[in-house]
């Protein structure tokens, strides 16, 4: 097959690209060119998408004796995902901007383009595995829970899965350093980069506030009681416990949370832990990984990148997916994407508009 390889500059897609040879395959390395200034994304193992990172994936591709190229995507992922991530973020909601890149840049920009130039297929360094079965393709979990990548793939369709290759899906991260140090690859040892790559620093408070400037509001408990203030709505998720700044401490002493966040009102509310727990929610913009589900689902969601499964019943009226908890769950904010798994297998992703929280069924 003819295959374009993502190349990041990075460990993880040098050895994809390389198996993809070593498996017969003709393939072609590109590097994506995402940032406007490409100086200020990387601070040590932080972002991306820099000169330094071009230059990595340049050599990987010289050491493993394929053609390189750099596509310039940098406004596609600034409309795409930069400023869709302030927009979600002033509307009071947490994305995803890694799930947002991959639905909207690696595998809708890169993949059109891919196979406008008569390749077959694009293959990235994501860990998740790809399996064939006589009903088309599946996409499942990593053998490496630990680097498992698939909640932020569920974005993809069925007719994306049948041109996308993840060739690390069946290995752990520290054999693919080694493999990469056996094949005389320079990045071997280059850290994993963490974070959210556009923000270099790591400092997404003060990334969003240069952006949507302040927005003073009051920070009050659910009775709405005014407990302090803050600089803008946009510097808090749900969940939140650090950093809130409240002078007044909780009438039992334990630490309050941010539980909801209105940027019309301007209103950060915060509660107890248990105000946090939630019984279900609705989520929209559904993308099945395979055939769209006819009936009442019971299988397992993970709500947030690094979360844990838990176990769920999800049905899909109209455009809307309604996901009950057999158990509540904690922390759930609006703009994460909800990922649907049966076993190992992605069944789709919804993002999540709204929650029902077990404070609100008992008031």
């Amino acid at each position: 097959m003819r295959v374009l390889a993502a190349m990041s500059g990075g460990v993880d897609s040098a050895v994809a690209a390389a198996r993809m040879v070593e498996a017969g395959h003709d393939v072609v390395g590109v590097h994506l060119a995402l940032s406007r200034n490409p100086q200020s994304y990387r601070t040590g193992a932080r972002g991306c998408c820099t000169i330094e990172d071009s230059r990595d994936a340049r050599r990987a591709a010289d050491v493993i004796g394929i053609p390189f190229y750099v596509w310039d995507l940098a406004e596609r992922f600034h409309a795409d995902v930069v400023e869709d991530f302030v927009a979600e973020y002033a509307a009071g909601r947490t994305p995803n901007p890694c799930l947002r890149c991959n639905e909207k840049v690696k595998f809708s920009a890169v993949l059109e383009r891919a196979l406008a130039l008569d390749f077959d297929a694009v293959v990235t360094g994501h860990y998740a595995r790809i399996v064939d079965t006589p009903d088309g393709r599946e996409l499942h979990r990593a053998v490496d829970h630990a680097k498992d990548q698939s909640y932020v793939l569920g974005v993809l369709t069925q007719e994306q899965l049948a041109h996308a290759f993840f060739p690390l899906g069946d290995t752990v991260k520290t054999e693919i350093r080694e493999e990469a140090a056996r094949s005389g690859l320079s990045v071997a040892d280059k850290p994993d980069s963490h974070d959210i790559c556009f923000i270099a620093d790591g400092n997404t408070p003060g990334f969003l506030s240069k952006h949507l400037g302040e927005a003073p509001g009051d920070i009050v408990d659910a009775q709405g009681n005014k407990l302090g203030e803050h600089s803008g709505t946009h510097g808090f998720t749900v969940g939140q416990r650090k950093g809130l700044r409240i002078g007044t401490p909780a009438a039992d002493g334990k630490p309050r949370f941010v539980l909801d966040i209105s940027p019309v009102e301007r209103t950060v509310t915060v509660g107890s832990r248990a105000e946090l727990a939630v019984t279900g929610l609705t989520a929209s913009k559904p993308r099945w990984c395979g055939p769209v589900p006819t009936s009442e689902l019971h299988v397992r969601a993970q709500l947030r990148a690094h979360g844990e499964e838990i176990a769920v019943t999800a049905r899909l009226e109209g455009d809307q997916v309604l996901v009950d908890f057999t158990e509540p769950a904690s922390a759930v904010a609006p703009g994460q994407a909800v990922v649907l798994y049966d076993g190992t297998r992605v069944i789709g992703s919804a993002t999540i508009d709204a929650v029902n929280r077990v404070a609100a069924q008992h008031a």
